[in-house]
């Protein structure tokens, strides 16, 4: 049977993004605060290069797209980038945290067991006051 576009999917992407949440770790911008200096912790900005220009990132966040991140942690892959597998525990983020609570479980899936996703992303940073990196074009 072909869904007719516009009617409602079986499994809606909240569906999806809620039962990732359930099943990886969540870190409040508070506790996220408290780890920016930790050399162990290494925060990951999934979103849109044109949405950090825009709006700026987490100070010393690294940048890794969605689209490519699950090659570039993944050391059989062409893309691989060893700096984001070294041992440190990736907090990944996006905009609202929808796409990295996605992302982060993922990565579970594939075996990454060091990951987990700042809950309400980029924007629950904003709303908190933190720091803003500005990103140049």
């Amino acid at each position: 049977m072909t869904r007719e576009p516009g009617t409602p999917l079986a499994r809606p992407s909240a569906s999806l993004v809620e039962a990732a949440r359930a099943e990886i770790r969540n870190i409040t911008v508070e506790e996220a605060v408290g780890l920016l200096d930790d050399p162990t912790y290494q925060f990951v900005d999934i979103r849109d290069p044109r949405e950090l220009v825009r709006e700026g990132m987490v100070p010393e966040a690294s940048k890794a797209p969605r689209g490519m991140l699950e090659f570039w942690v993944d050391p059989e892959s062409p893309y691989y980038k060893a700096s984001l597998d070294d041992g440190r525990t990736l907090v990944l983020y996006c905009g609202s945290g929808w796409r990295s609570a996605l992302t982060a479980k993922t990565l579970q899936d594939m075996g990454f067991d060091t990951v987990a996703h700042l809950d309400g992303g980029f924007t629950a940073w904003k709303a908190s006051g933190q720091e803003i990196a500005q990103v140049e074009r």
